[in-house]
């Protein structure tokens, strides 16, 4: 969305990436069972920030995978 208040329009293929990036985050989201305010959190970061969002989301899903695995 800054992306898109910056260009000052919206190009079809950037809403279509973030349509993409916001169902990878729900499908990742799936499988951590996080609590309902974590959800939001995640879903508006990535929202607001579009791909960079989603990559910090993929390393934070790492962590805690492997933090769960080594406890």
């Amino acid at each position: 969305m800054i992306v898109f208040l910056l260009l000052g329009f919206t190009p079809w293929i950037l809403l279509l990436t973030l349509a993409l990036a916001l169902y990878l985050t729900v499908v990742e989201l799936r499988g951590l069972d996080l609590h309902f305010t974590r959800w939001a959190f995640w879903l508006l970061l990535v929202f607001l920030t579009h791909f960079v969002g989603y990559l910090v989301l993929r390393g934070y899903a790492v962590y805690r995978h492997r933090a769960l695995a080594g406890s």
